[in-house]
């Protein structure tokens, strides 16, 4: 199998944080979003951001930016199509999903997922910890991306309803700490300074 393609899930509303880009809040001196790519960049052949509105806000990334395809903000899922309907394009066969806002996540999130998903003809797989499925997190056939478009414009929202119609694999995380953990409020962003300099 080729090697996948990644999408960093930003088009969030992020209300927790009164609003704005989480992708682009400080941390040890750079951003969330760099702290993503610096993890998913090694693991995948390329790399596109779905956001809405101005993609120049994104500019010095020098990465694609994909607004959701489906009006309404309407969930993860949408940001999902994006990189599979771009992914296609490009000749990929799979995406890897990451959020914008979870600096933390495995250095081999890729590799785990795809051997989740090992054998699957159409190779779909979700992160999970054991509190649970971590669906923003997730591995995504090209092949699938006709059959999102008609659930989402049917109405579905929920990532875990669609994935389990198509026998979604599991991929089981068992790190240290919370692998995903994410931020949502300003607490959890003056957490996520204290990991970072820790590890620093």
């Amino acid at each position: 199998m080729k090697q996948p393609y990644a999408i960093i899930l930003a088009g969030g509303l992020a209300t927790r944080m009164g609003g704005g880009d989480k992708g682009l809040l400080p941390l040890g001196g750079a951003t969330l979003l760099d702290h993503v790519l610096d993890r998913i960049a090694p693991q995948v052949a390329a790399t596109a951001i779905n956001a809405n509105g101005d993609p120049a806000r994104f500019a010095r990334f020098g990465l694609p930016v994909l607004a959701d395809p489906v009006d309404g903000f309407v969930g993860p899922l949408a940001g999902v199509l994006a990189g599979l309907e771009w992914a296609a394009e490009e000749g990929a066969e799979t995406i890897v999903s990451v959020a914008a806002d979870t600096p933390f996540f495995p250095c081999d999130l890729a590799a785990r997922l795809l051997l989740a998903a090992e054998g699957m003809e159409a190779p779909l797989a979700l992160a999970a910890t054991p509190d649970g499925r971590h669906p923003t997190f997730g591995l995504w056939p090209v092949a699938l991306r006709h059959d999102l478009r008609a659930a989402l414009e049917g109405g579905l929202r929920k990532v875990v309803q669609w994935t389990d119609t198509h026998g979604a694999a599991t991929a089981m995380f068992n790190d240290a700490g919370d692998p995903f953990f994410n931020v949502n409020t300003p607490e959890d962003l003056a957490r996520a300074q204290a990991i970072e300099g820790a590890q620093v």
